[in-house]
């Protein structure tokens, strides 16, 4: 097999693995309480991502010192704490919209960048204006969706994107796989007992259908995903690889509406290509690292 079909195969499995994760998030959040199947998700992840990385590694990679464990503590509370107020609201919110959504974490990275003193090119930053207004047209408590979940969602991007820019200011473990290891320890950690002691949930009423959705977050989503991806950092051009942050919406929204028949509206519509199309100039224009986005869980998402 040639290296460009291989990059292409790690491609599409990013693009349908974290594509697919929001669909993932619906199924399982059907029965099983969102803050403690997010606790146990990013602990068995955690658990299987330590393994790989001392199978490829060697266990000398999971030295860590005590600034570089509270850098990973402070992201993994950020990420995975984004990921629970995704879990939360797309119970009342459609997948796609959500997507779309977690899916601008590239403007607000940009916006935080700004803020903190950098200057992004000019292009960047219309995009980052152009794109918002797409947010306020998903923004809109239509489709049944309570105007308090749609802000969680916008809450959750935002928190995700402070977590990525943290990642790349702060210090972390040389070892991608070592610190995403630590980060999703330190989130399930955290959320685990909040969730035990918030929904003292019940295994007897999970359904099959939700814990079929938890097993795929835990072994596509966040391992198969993740590794994928730190394959192509190393491997493919980064414009590339970041076209992941506006196909993985696509796939969202597709999956959205054959799986869950989940309806698109204008407003969807034009929210969509304005918030894509942004991103895509964003990301073309900036080559912001994707892998602030999947650091942490591996999802777009993002997610």
């Amino acid at each position: 097999m040639t290296h460009a079909a291989r990059v292409w195969i790690a491609l599409g499995t990013v693009y349908l693995i974290w594509g697919s994760t929001y669909l993932g998030i619906e199924l399982t959040g059907e029965t099983i309480p969102p803050l403690f199947a997010i606790g146990v998700r990013f602990l068995a992840a955690a658990s299987l991502m330590f393994a790989i990385t001392v199978w490829r590694h060697g266990i000398g990679s999971l030295r860590i010192g005590r600034v570089e464990l509270a850098s990973c503590a402070l992201i993994g509370l950020l990420l995975p704490g984004a990921n629970a107020m995704l879990f939360v609201a797309e119970r009342h919110v459609p997948t796609g919209v959500a997507s779309l959504i977690i899916g601008a974490v590239p403007l607000w990275i940009v916006l935080l960048r700004t803020l903190t003193g950098d200057r992004p090119p000019r292009a960047a930053l219309v995009g980052v204006v152009v794109g918002f207004c797409g947010l306020v047209l998903l923004v809109r408590p239509s489709g049944g969706a309570p105007l308090w979940s749609l802000l969680l969602v916008v809450a959750s991007s935002a928190t995700w994107a402070t977590g990525a820019f943290l990642s790349g200011r702060l210090p972390l473990p040389r070892d991608a796989f070592a610190a995403t290891s630590y980060e999703m320890l330190a989130g399930g950690l955290i959320l685990l007992p909040i969730g035990l002691v918030a929904t003292h949930p019940h295994v007897s009423q999970f359904s099959g259908r939700s814990i079929g959705g938890f097993v795929y977050l835990v072994t596509f989503g966040s391992v198969i995903g993740y590794t994928a991806f730190v394959w192509l950092l190393d491997n493919a051009p980064i414009g590339q690889v970041a076209t992941y942050a506006y196909v993985n919406p696509v796939v969202a929204i597709a999956l959205g509406a054959i799986v869950l028949h989940e309806s698109i509206t204008w407003t969807i519509a034009v929210g969509a290509v304005l918030v894509l199309a942004c991103v895509a100039i964003v990301v073309r224009r900036e080559s912001i690292p994707p892998e602030a986005e999947a650091v942490g869980a591996g999802v777009a998402e993002v997610s």
